[in-house]
């Protein structure tokens, strides 16, 4: 496939042929842990699947071309595909500088786990803040979160990378909400792309799954041994939900951000909502940073209900999200069915509240992955909640 094909048509065919030996289109799924050898060490290529497998490889091989990457790997999840790149970059006494509004199995994988092998972290609002300050020398890795979750920052990505370049640092950047649709971080100077797979790559709510996309072959070679090494890798089933997943990915993205925008701009002018966080906006205070490196925004809205009813924040936020009949209230996000979540008290409920609420994140915060249904359905169904 040329990799100079259009985004959908890499989607449908990058990585993938007919099956050789039988015509299927679609890539079988190869539920096998082992492989028959001719002799020692004489292979067809693939000897277990903790190693490879037929169906993981060309998944692997359609997520490069989508991210412009040299090479892509799949783990477990998402978070074992950050845990898997962190070991394979840094070393005790390193010093790894991240986004303060991440998600919250990221912060506890860094803070709680990390941080015990001797890698120091601090953190920074990267959307405002003195790039020269927050990334000083001596820092080793750079891991940034844009848009960010759950408040939709979003960051200079060439920027970001220009700095960490002038003091020897690599950048990660999670690409998870905005998927290589319409953000593509490496053409933009980050080393590394990290996506939840689980969210909108697959886009159906049924699979777990992470990945890494890198140009770098050296570091390629050393994270593809700890794939294998440490084995955190995802099944076949799974391998093959994704690549199906993946070959709508732009059809879908258009009719989150549809929908998004249209529920964003409600929102903004409802009475009972303090504040709206989405770049689909052009009153985010990032916007133009978004414009210029972002072909489009996507279906994720946070915003900040307004007291009231003689409840507190948290006690209005709750009572809010268990209203929605048509909005399911549960965590992740980029699923086709639209999900409402209290990042306070789910995705977010790791993080200290002291910190949670110094980053901005406030008890009534609630965030929404707008799905693909009729979008007057959804505003209706928010509404409702509203007179809960």
């Amino acid at each position: 496939m040329d990799k100079k094909a259009g985004f959908d048509t890499l989607a449908v065919h990058a990585g993938q042929s007919p099956d050789p030996s039988t015509g299927a289109v679609m890539v079988p799924i190869y539920q096998v842990s082992t492989y028959a050898q001719d002799g020692v060490g004489n292979t067809k290529g693939y000897d277990y699947s903790r190693s490879d497998n037929p169906t993981r490889t060309p998944l692997q091989a359609c997520l490069a071309a989508l991210e412009g990457a040299n090479h892509a790997l799949v783990f477990a999840s998402g978070l074992a595909a950050t845990d898997n790149l962190v070991r394979t970059l840094v070393r005790p006494g390193d010093h790894v500088v991240c986004g303060d509004d991440v998600y919250g199995g990221t912060y506890r994988l860094f803070d709680k786990v990390v941080r015990h092998w001797g890698v120091t972290f601090t953190y920074a609002d990267f959307s405002t803040c003195d790039l020269e300050k927050a990334i000083p020398a001596g820092t080793k890795l750079v891991w940034l979160e844009t848009p960010t979750n759950p408040l939709l920052k979003v960051s200079d990505i060439a920027a970001v990378c220009k700095r960490a370049k002038a003091v020897g640092a690599l950048v990660a950047v999670d690409n998870t909400f905005a998927t290589p649709y319409f953000q593509r971080p490496l053409a933009l100077g980050a080393d590394f792309v990290v996506h939840s797979m689980t969210k909108y790559l697959n886009g159906h709510s049924d699979v777990v799954m992470g990945m890494v996309a890198l140009n770098d072959t050296a570091t390629y070679d050393k994270l593809k041994f700890l794939q294998n090494a440490a084995g955190a890798v995802p099944g076949p089933m799974d391998c093959w939900l994704v690549l199906r997943g993946l070959k709508t990915l732009g059809v879908r993205m258009d009719r989150h951000q549809q929908s998004g925008k249209i529920i964003a701009e409600w929102l903004s002018r409802h009475p009972e909502v303090a504040r709206v966080y989405t770049p689909l906006l052009a009153s985010h205070p990032n916007h133009a940073v978004a414009q210029r490196q972002m072909s489009g925004f996507g279906g994720m809205i946070s915003f900040d209900l307004k007291p009231g009813n003689g409840l507190t924040a948290l006690e209005r936020a709750r009572r809010f999200v268990a209203a929605t009949k048509v909005f399911t209230l549960a965590e992740s996000l980029g699923g086709v069915e639209s999900l409402i979540e209290v990042p306070a008290l789910m995705t977010h409920a790791s993080i200290e509240p002291a910190k949670r609420r110094e980053i901005g994140i406030e008890d009534g915060l609630i965030r929404l992955s707008v799905g693909i249904e009729n979008v007057e359905d959804l505003i209706t169904d928010l509404e409702r909640a509203f007179q809960a």
